[in-house]
């Protein structure tokens, strides 16, 4: 009899231990507050992407698929907190925690006025100054009777013969040159009341010159003619300055054509350097700008040419120049260079170019307020050099304004001002954060 006593008191025993440990582990029920259970303060489910969704009971966001945020409604008549007041300054500001902000990373920076200074680098490539390049044109149809060793490539100095030629027309004018010259010379000897004759040989010396010059004989010929008094029987063609043939279309015996180029001489003692450059960098290097040349390792001094830039419609550039000496000939045609154009900008408000959110019609920045509150500002800009924009309006000196992270703050700007009037809505930048 004892021992089925003692079962049945140690059933009832581990009974109770079993009971006592549900109960003792079994969560605590909650109990609503007033204000959770207050029939004027209803519980509103959000979307954070989509805050103009509303809804009563919690689930997922129809459009989207994100799960609904619970918010209790502000209470009638009551006064709104800081998270539902309206943030201070233009439509669309927003504010976002110090948490917050290190996660997207927002950066800001102050808006200061300050000179511009950079180096704008581009591609050159070296001509011919059009000043400096000589064309050595046929006056009267003839043929090579002597011809140098300057073919193409060649230096040649200046009035060094370079070809000779003979044209039928050569032995008439130059006797009818000598004998004005002599007829000249007895008349200005004569009586000085003969002022008649005096005249006369005066105007045939010069139809006998302008004969010869129209032949293509050169003044230093005209010269040798005019000591010696002795009629040649062919045009030297001498070289007009010091430099290079560029081109020679002449060749022993050969017959030419009156008005057909015989030479090509060009002094590359200064020369041109072109480059394009694109509109932005076309408004910042003016005509009379200084730059550098490098070739390798010289560096040359130019001036920008005052010659107004042509546009290319093809490429978007415009065709600028510069102009330079060249000692040594080390820069020849079609090299190509390195230009370096110092550009320096008068103090001006700037700021960083990532600050500013272009969307090809305004440009907008967020301004920093304090307190986590971002606004949204038109602003109006001007010249673009490297990493820095100047503002004409909308900034002023000792703002800060977002130069990282304004991407995630403009969305969240727009999120707002498409939200109708209704309960505020969580930040969804906060939701973001806390999900994670």
């Amino acid at each position: 009899m004892q021992t089925p006593a003692k079962i049945i008191i140690g059933i009832f025993s581990a009974a109770a231990v079993f009971v006592a440990g549900y109960f003792s582990n079994r969560p605590p029920i909650l109990v609503a507050s007033a204000t959770s259970i207050s029939p004027d303060r209803p519980t509103v489910y959000t979307c954070p992407m989509h805050p103009q969704y509303h809804s009563d009971r919690p689930g997922d966001c129809p459009s989207c698929g994100m799960r609904l945020v619970a918010k209790i409604a502000a209470k009638p008549g009551a006064v709104a907190g800081p998270r539902d007041a309206e943030l201070p300054g233009e439509p669309g500001a927003v504010r976002i925690g110090a948490a917050q902000q290190q996660l997207i990373g927002v950066r800001t920076d102050e808006v200061r006025r300050t000179a511009a200074s950079q180096l704008v680098r581009v591609p050159g490539r070296v001509a011919v100054d059009e000043d400096r390049m000589y064309r050595l044109m046929a006056g009267a149809d003839g043929w090579i009777r002597e011809l140098g060793a300057n073919s193409p490539g060649v230096f040649v100095k200046k009035n060094e013969v370079l070809a000779s030629y003979y044209t039928p027309n050569l032995v008439g004018a130059t006797q009818t040159f000598v004998f004005a010259l002599q007829t000249n010379a007895q008349a200005q000897s004569g009586d000085a009341t003969i002022g008649y004759q005096r005249g006369t040989t005066t105007l045939s010396l010069q139809v006998a010159l302008d004969s010869l010059r129209t032949l293509g004989m050169s003044e230093l010929q005209i010269d040798e003619i005019r000591r010696t008094r002795v009629a040649p029987d062919k045009i030297s063609v001498y070289s007009p300055a010091d430099g290079f043939v560029i081109a020679r279309n002449l060749s022993p015996q050969q017959r030419f054509e009156k008005g057909s180029e015989m030479f090509r001489i060009a002094d590359i003692g200064h020369i041109w350097v072109m480059a394009d450059l694109f509109e932005k960098d076309g408004e910042l290097v003016t005509p009379g700008a200084t730059a550098i040349i490098r070739y390798r390792d010289r560096e040359f001094p130019a001036r920008m040419s005052r010659a107004l830039p042509q546009f290319d419609s093809q490429s978007r550039t415009l065709k600028t120049r510069f102009e330079l000496d060249n000692p040594g000939f080390v820069l020849r045609p079609d090299m190509f260079v390195d230009i370096g154009i110092q550009v320096t900008m008068p103090p001006a408000i700037t700021v960083a170019a990532d600050a500013i959110l272009d969307s090809g019609r305004q440009q907008t920045v967020f301004v920093d307020k304090g307190d986590g509150y971002f606004e949204p500002r038109l602003v109006k800009t001007g010249w673009h050099l490297g990493d820095r924009v100047q503002v004409r309006e909308g900034l002023e000196p000792g703002e800060r304004i977002v130069t990282s992270g304004n991407f995630l703050l403009d969305s969240e700007s727009r999120m707002k001002l498409a939200a109708p009037a209704g309960p505020a809505s969580v930040s969804s930048l906060e939701t973001a954060s806390t999900r994670r």
